[in-house]
């Protein structure tokens, strides 16, 4: 059975950063890989995995930004990853496997947000495309490293999948792209891919989960126009965080996808949505911000998007 959907008490919250999460945990010997660990709160992620004593795998768009922003910071490697292109993805994946190392903890933290209409490979659209599909066929290409290591893996996913669920008579928002719908449906992809991996892999050893991990001002804000969060209040006109409470600070927006990869709280669990440390509640029928949408977690939709993805990519480890 997974995991219910309710609060364990966990004894963090909101404002817990990452390196507190782990304090007290000894990761040596342990292998982690992290999309996008070199910006934002991967950089963290990476930071405080490396702090516990892990080996973290940081596969990179830009390898030469990942290098510069990692520099000093030992046991730490960086290798060439555009998640939005396949055959990048089955080289990294080549790559690594060739090491004949096994992973133990795989964080899907990489990620593009409300970007203008975009279209890679065959015309698909471009969040849902390198949020979703890209980890998907990641995480099947690693899978003979996954499986021996009994991963943990982590799918990031945001708030934002309150926004929309799955559209599934256009996933590649051919008619009518809105930035925000089509990331709240990379979102829900997210949310959607733990479920269904976890669904496959826990009998194998390996537990899968999705979280929000707060709203942080990092570069994922890249693709939005200053006076859009201008006017949403998220800053003002000079770029300053018009309520710095409101946000959470790069550590502690990291806390929540550390904490899932490693807390031994979590032992025998799986399939569910987090948020500030701890398991989400189920969100409020009335609205609200908080919780997961029940779309996000339908057992049916998990296994129909989980289909299609392995259609559209050629990669299906469990077939």
């Amino acid at each position: 059975m997974n995991t219910a959907q309710h609060k364990i008490g966990s004894g963090f919250g909101g404002r817990s950063t990452a390196d507190e999460v782990l304090s007290g945990i000894d990761l040596t010997g342990r292998l982690a890989v992290v999309t996008g660990g070199y910006s934002g709160i991967g950089l963290e992620t990476t930071r405080s995995l490396v702090r516990a004593g892990a080996r973290v795998v940081v596969p990179a768009r830009r390898p030469g930004t990942a290098r510069e922003a990692l520099d000093g910071l030992d046991g730490v490697e960086v290798d060439e990853l555009d998640l939005g292109d396949l055959e990048s993805v089955r080289g990294f994946a080549e790559r690594f496997l060739a090491s004949g190392r096994t992973v133990d903890i795989m964080i899907d933290n990489a990620g593009i947000m409300a970007c203008p209409e975009t279209r890679v490979g065959p015309g698909w659209e471009a969040q849902f495309a390198t949020n979703h599909l890209g980890h998907f066929a990641l995480v099947n290409r690693l899978w003979p490293a996954i499986e021996p290591g009994g991963a943990r893996v982590v799918s990031v996913s945001s708030r934002g999948h309150h926004a929309y669920g799955m559209r599934w008579d256009d996933v590649d928002w051919n008619d009518g792209y809105d930035k925000w719908q089509a990331y709240g449906q990379a979102k829900t992809a997210n949310v959607l891919f733990a479920v269904h991996l976890d669904r496959l892999a826990r009998d194998r050893g390996v537990r899968a989960f999705s979280l929000h991990p707060g709203g942080i001002i990092t570069p994922l804000q890249r693709h939005l126009p200053t006076q859009e969060m201008v006017d949403a209040g998220w800053i003002d006109a000079d770029g300053n965080p018009v309520n710095p409470d409101a946000f959470k600070s790069p550590q502690e927006g990291a806390s929540t996808q550390v904490w899932a990869a490693t807390s031994p709280q979590l032992n025998g669990m799986g399939g569910v949505y987090l948020e500030d440390c701890d398991i989400a509640e189920p969100a409020p029928a009335d609205g609200g911000r908080t919780g997961v949408k029940d779309w996000a977690v339908d057992p049916e939709q998990a296994a129909r998007l989980w289909t299609l993805s392995a259609e559209r990519t050629g990669v299906n480890a469990f077939a």
